[in-house]
């Protein structure tokens, strides 16, 4: 299978993120073969990205892509494979809705164009967006080109680009322009320029293509944009004082974490407790079957305490059970005990294991009651997973029970600097109790506007509809600082606000109503992770109609190219759960 011509294009209007990538592929055998986007032959989506559409041409005419429920989609994408006609599989392989898993099965001796259009909306961490584009395409390809343009009203701070692939030559192929609101990057080698040497036929384009960039911020409440009658609220306050921190951090030492986990959780931690700021207090657990305390109490972080505490880093080693149940539960009552600890201040866990429960409380669903109880909302608790063995879903849902957040660590030679750059993401909380206020007689469909932390270089995004003629939108935000209460008021002017994306070409049409319904999606499906029954077929039924409705693929969803009936061909995606 040859593929001719990739083309990626991703037009970001105000950190929202619309990419099409198209591929064009020729079947030069004499029978049906299949082509799988994410093992063998473009280009992978990864992030929290949605499926928006796709089409497949094949020989020359078009299909568009239909999104159905999952399991109908399937089996028409089946029927065709099995008849050996040009088809298409699109499924989402991450339960972040973070990668998607193409196949495409091509006749033989025929052409297929797969063009594919995903939606994100880029998230700030220490203090960048990041656009990722994932370049696979095991071939030297005729036609490539990554192309993007960036449009942020609020101006461009900074912006770099980066890649894991980049030579000299590459360097030549790279163009970058930029003013005060827009950029664009263009990447477009020739074969040449691809080839690892003249000789070979192999090519160097095979990681990453990254963008990283910030906007200016100018108002202290937060910058509100609208087009067509929603809104987007962005907040992200700085140079605000730091609240000092109570971290216990949950270590795994079972037998799995043997070897490089061990020595790489080893070194994260050492680089971690540098970080640690005078005022922090902190403490260790480690635990396998058995569950130690490094101190009976939290301590300060003084120079002292942190070289002792180093030292007892540095004699961490591996072997035994997981007995997860009784290690938070010890974490939970060392922060009930803890006397002398500032006023205010965050107090955390963070939870490192590479393994499912295996000592002392078995239950998954035992254990998550066990802790939501103890932990009572008193106390965020991340949850950091190390490789696959591990039970994503329970930590996700232990994790999204108690304020905080579950991360995978993958295993491989930068573990070490994934940990540190979690731990680096929630070591400068700066607000708690963030309530973003909005008139409510004069707004549907609000997203998520309470959140319990704020952590400095992340960024607080709330979106609705105005449902009224509203001249002025008024936002009122309440949250704790360190020092005191603080609130911060702001009006938007609605008509001006509409001017601002007038006739501009990095537009795509109704961008905030699709990022509206984008963050409901993601919100819904967070949502259903950690409730009941009930209510869980209740946010999945919610989720799977605005999927429909702006034909989205998530995890309920698949997309299906395919040739009216009795034209006999088609193509399908779907968007598959991350399993465990």
């Amino acid at each position: 299978i040859e593929i001719y011509s990739l083309h990626v294009d991703c037009k970001v209007t105000s950190r929202f993120a619309h990419t099409i990538i198209t591929s064009k592929i020729l079947n030069r055998a004499n029978e049906s073969r299949e082509a799988t986007f994410e093992e063998e032959s473009c280009v992978v989506v990864v992030a929290p990205a949605i499926l928006l559409e796709g089409e497949g041409s094949i020989d020359g005419k078009v299909y568009p892509g239909i999104i159905k429920e999952k399991a109908s989609a399937q089996k028409e994408y089946d029927t065709a494979v099995s008849h050996g006609q040009s088809a298409g599989l699109v499924k989402i392989t991450g339960r972040k809705l973070e990668q998607f898993h193409v196949s495409v099965s091509i006749a033989a001796a025929s052409k297929v164009t797969f063009e594919l259009a995903y939606e994100e909306l880029l998230k700030r961490q220490l203090g960048k967006f990041e656009l990722l584009i994932k370049v696979r395409p095991k071939q030297l390809v005729k036609h490539f080109q990554i192309d993007v343009r960036i449009f942020e009203p609020q101006g461009i701070r900074f912006l770099e680009t980066d890649s894991t692939f980049m030579t000299n030559e590459l360097t030549e192929a790279l163009t970058k322009v930029q003013n005060e609101t827009k950029a664009h990057i263009l990447f477009k080698p020739t074969v040449d320029q691809q080839k690892i040497n003249p000789e070979l036929d192999e090519t160097l384009l095979n990681g990453d293509f990254v963008v990283r960039y910030d906007v200016k911020r100018g108002a202290t409440a937060g910058d509100i944009q609208i087009v067509n009658g929603y809104f987007v609220h962005y907040f992200a306050p700085r140079e605000m004082p730091v609240f000092p921190k109570n971290v216990i951090f949950v270590i795994d030492r079972s037998g799995s974490m043997a070897g490089r986990k061990i020595e790489q959780t080893r070194d994260a931690l050492l680089k971690i407790l540098q970080d640690l700021r005078p005022e922090d207090h902190f403490s260790f657990i480690t635990f396998n079957s058995k569950v130690v305390e490094w101190k009976s109490s939290l301590l300060q972080a003084t120079a002292e305490n942190v070289a002792s505490a180093a030292g007892f880093v540095q004699t961490l080693s591996a072997s035994g059970g997981t007995d997860i149940n009784r290690a938070l539960l010890t974490a939970v009552s060392m922060l009930d005990k803890a006397e002398r600890l500032p006023g205010r201040s965050v107090s955390m866990m963070i939870l490192l294991t590479d393994g499912q429960p295996t000592s002392g409380e078995s239950n998954v669903e035992v254990i998550q009651e066990n802790i939501q109880k103890a932990v009572d909302g008193k106390y965020a608790l991340f949850c950091l997973g190390f490789g696959f063995d591990v039970s994503y879903k329970f930590l996700e849902k232990m994790a999204l029970s108690n304020g905080g957040i579950a991360r995978r660590i993958y295993e491989n030679a930068d573990a070490a600097l994934q940990l540190q750059g979690f731990y680096q993401e929630v070591a400068t909380p700066i607000l708690m109790k963030i309530e973003m206020q909005y008139p409510e007689n004069a707004i549907e469909g609000l997203t998520k506007n309470n959140f319990k932390l704020f952590f400095e270089g992340s960024e607080i995004i709330v979106s609705g509809k105005i449902s009224n003629e509203l001249d002025l939108l008024p936002v009122e935000i309440k949250a704790q600082t360190h020092a005191s209460d603080l609130t911060l008021k702001e009006a938007a002017n609605v008509k001006e606000k509409e001017q601002v994306f007038q006739n501009q070409s990095y537009i795509f049409g109704n961008f905030i109503e699709r990022l509206w319904a984008y963050l409901t999606i993601q919100q819904l499906l967070e949502k259903s992770i950690s409730a009941e029954e009930e209510d869980k077929k209740t946010l999945e039924a919610q989720a799977l109609e605005l999927s429909l409705q702006y034909n989205f693929v998530t995890p309920l969803t698949s997309m299906v190219v395919t040739k009216p009936t009795g034209q006999q061909q088609t193509e399908l995606a779907n968007k598959p759960t991350e399993a465990g």
